[in-house]
């Protein structure tokens, strides 16, 4: 099995992941998977439904313990299985169903989950304006783009070094998606955190992220700088199909 990497020649990486191994019980899913990411770095991570990109990032933040491999965050190797430590060393998931407390307000999910010295509720709305008029809303009555702003926000106000974003367009009209994918760019430059995008908008996602991997059947079927490969949609869809040769894969 390959090891596929996502590096950078300058700059010392916030994350790196050597040989990650993933998977559900005894069933391995994500092989020997090598990438390293820097401050401010957006990663999007591509593939077709199944190819094991969620179970990636579940691994990554400790909800799943690792099969093999290493993650390391800002130099140090983080715990298999401990989610708690995970975050508290800076890996901060925003997960697909969003997680939200549904029965708080909007106010109220970003005071519960801030930590000491993160960005303020005013800072959030500068960030999502939209939140602006639903601080008092409770979250299970915003509407699904709110929401995962909402989502979002709630990830940003614990000061993340590493940001996992998981299908944030999951369940979005296309016009809230061509809003809302745009301001991962600016998380990344405004607060350095390094982004891991999940994401099924491929061209979207391309056009806010430096670098890119497709994953199918937990292989990486290629990587490299997002604007080569958004010039190269042949290649792109051979990917997704699993039909590129070793030799053109990365």
């Amino acid at each position: 099995m390959n090891a596929h990497a996502v590096t950078e020649a300058f700059g010392t990486p916030v994350l790196e992941c050597r040989g990650l191994m993933a998977g559900h019980g005894s069933v391995t899913v994500v092989r020997s998977l090598d990438l390293s990411l820097r401050e401010s770095e957006v990663l999007a991570l591509l593939g077709p439904n199944g190819a094991g990109k969620t179970t990636f990032m579940e691994t990554l933040c400790g909800i799943l313990p690792r099969m093999g491999g290493e993650v390391v965050l800002s130099g140090k190797t983080l715990p298999s299985g401990k989610p708690a430590a995970a975050n508290k060393a800076g890996m901060v998931l925003v997960p697909d169903d969003r997680a939200l407390f549904t029965s708080l307000t909007t106010r109220e999910n970003l005071q519960i989950a801030r930590k000491s010295g993160g960005p303020s509720v005013d800072e959030m709305i500068a960030l999502f304006p939209a939140l602006q008029k639903r601080l008092k809303v409770a979250a299970g009555a915003l509407s699904g783009g709110e929401q995962q702003m909402l989502a979002v926000a709630r990830g940003l106000v614990q000061r993340p070094k590493v940001l996992l974003v998981d299908e944030m367009s999951m369940g979005l009209a296309p016009v809230i998606v061509e809003e809302l994918l745009p301001v991962v760019r600016r998380i990344a430059d405004e607060t350095r955190a390094a982004v891991i995008l999940v994401e099924q908008h491929v061209r979207l996602a391309l056009e806010v992220a430096d670098q890119a991997m497709v994953i199918v059947h937990g292989d990486i079927q290629l990587s490299g700088p997002a604007k080569e490969l958004a010039l190269d949609p042949a290649r792109m869809e051979a990917a997704y199909l699993g039909e590129l040769t070793a030799s053109t894969a990365s």
